[in-house]
């Protein structure tokens, strides 16, 4: 079974998902910094933007709705200004929250990140760390009692807070089993006694069930797949899958040869959740019948789709068929493009559209695209073919055709799509693109933008992004010239 035959069976079945564990709301605030503090030597941050999104079991839930599923969300929260945004976050991505308590005097555990360039400055936790009342538990376990029976599959969501403690554990084995029971878990050997169908632990977590560390690099497969029975035998899990960053993972079922998968190489994002990704993909495809190796499969391209982007990680049904279907040309075609970018679109992304020449590629051409990318989810570059570059900027360019601009382009890991427009102006592809932000480099105002004038008459956003000096394309090769004729 191929990831499209996964994807159809996932789309023909759409599995009705129970998911239980600790919800929480991540915040992502993003800024610049020029100054230090005068009370203290620290930076100080000009806040540019913030969002919020669910995160945990809530970013579990979004996914398993993303990625084709009915979603039910058992929880406890607290009735304050976080859980609301939490709870609207939910609605927003189509989870059924009615089993989500509100808890009156309980506070909504929250992760707020502070990034600056890319890089995670701070975090900032503020957590429920209280037990939750006792009438909480007895609730969930109730509502959870007739859910299961109903429900294709029920995951487990496990991050060591004060709602999955041993009492809640205890209430849980007495009830009806599940379908598909998967457990995600900080300490696997604690839901032993559930004997789930699968669990999933990082490298850490594995080395704290085993009491032994797996090594390093590859080795740490060969150690997981040795260790394969004890690992089974001490979370009481009928399978493993052992999760490994970017080595991949490697799952374990007694009886089966060990089935590896190998992570796609991306570079370092502000981005977490990944392991939610993974487990959500890997419960829906499970739960519509796929077998267990092809819903690993899955899971691991969803993954690695999801840790491309910043933000609390997702990926949605859509996005891994979009995937799955690529063609290896970089150039798309913008009939081609705004068929993927309605897909995305769909999904909740939010497009940014940038455009240029970009002839000989250099460190203002990179700034400005990772700035342009941090705008939204997916960001499309347009380029000036060849005959249009030449109109523009005059005779002897470009230097480079059209098919080493765009080769040279979609490498770049904050470009997710590249695609070819032959007017003087963007403005005929934006509208057939409908992007959500336009960007455009700091050398440049909106009043010289055609193109700017062309998004805000469709209620579009454009932003000016930061200027760097001393780097131009043309600057760069009349340098060049000069260099070679000395």
């Amino acid at each position: 079974m191929n990831t499209l035959d996964s994807i159809a069976r996932i789309r023909a079945r759409r599995p009705r998902i129970a998911v239980l564990g600790d919800f929480l709301l991540d915040r992502w605030w993003h800024g610049t910094v020029d100054r230090v503090a005068r009370e203290a030597p620290a930076p100080v941050v000009e806040l540019a933007g913030a969002r919020d999104l669910p995160g945990g079991a809530a970013n579990t839930a979004r996914n398993l709705a993303a990625l084709g599923a009915d979603v039910l969300a058992f929880g406890a929260i607290g009735a304050d200004e976080p859980g609301d945004r939490l709870r609207e976050g939910l609605r927003d991505a189509h989870v059924d929250v009615s089993a989500l308590q509100c808890v009156d005097g309980a506070r909504t555990t929250t992760k707020a990140r502070v990034s600056v360039a890319d890089h995670v400055l701070l975090r900032l936790d503020d957590t429920q760390r209280e037990p939750w009342p006792a009438r909480v538990r007895h609730r969930l376990v109730a509502e959870l009692r007739e859910a299961v029976t109903q429900c294709d599959a029920l995951v487990i969501c496990d991050y060591g807070a004060a709602l999955l403690d041993d009492a809640m554990i205890a209430e849980l084995a007495e009830l009806p089993r599940a379908a598909l029971l998967i457990i995600d878990a900080h300490d696997p050997a604690r839901w032993s006694a559930l004997r789930p169908d699968v669990i999933t632990p990082n490298a850490g977590e594995t080395e704290r069930l085993l009491g032994r560390p797996l090594g390093a690099g590859e080795a740490r497969v060969g150690a997981a797949i040795d260790a394969g029975e004890a690992l089974r035998s001490r979370s009481g899990a009928r399978s493993v899958v052992v999760t490994l960053d970017r080595t991949g993972t490697v799952l374990l079922t007694d009886g089966a040869r060990p089935h590896r998968t190998r992570a796609h190489a991306a570079p370092e994002q502000q981005a977490s959740g990944a392991g939610d990704v993974f487990v959500s993909a890997l419960a829906v495809a499970r739960a519509a019948d796929c077998e267990l190796s092809a819903a690993v499969d899955l899971a691991q391209l969803a993954a690695d789709i999801a840790v491309e982007r910043t933000g609390t990680c997702r990926c949605s049904l859509d996005e891994l068929e979009l995937r799955a279907t690529a063609a290896p040309d970089p150039q798309i075609s913008v009939a081609e493009l705004a068929r993927r970018l309605d897909a995305h679109r769909n999904a909740g992304a939010r497009i940014v559209f940038t455009n240029g020449c970009f002839d000989v590629l250099h460190r203002g051409h990179t700034a400005s695209l990772k700035q342009a990318r941090r705008l939204g989810d997916v960001l499309v570059v347009a380029l000036n073919s060849d005959d249009s570059a030449r109109r523009v900027k005059g005779p002897g360019r470009p230097v480079n055709g059209i098919r080493d601009r765009a080769n040279v382009l979609s490498e770049l890991s904050c470009v997710d799509y590249v695609t070819v427009f032959d007017d003087e102006t963007a403005c005929a592809t934006i509208r057939e693109l409908r992007p959500d932000v336009y960007a455009k480099g700091g050398d440049y105002t909106p009043e010289m933008l055609e193109e700017a004038a062309e998004m805000r008459r469709m209620g579009g956003e454009v932003v000016i992004l930061d200027y760097v000096p001393d780097h131009s394309t043309t600057e760069l090769i009349d340098r060049l010239r000069t260099t070679a004729e000395a």
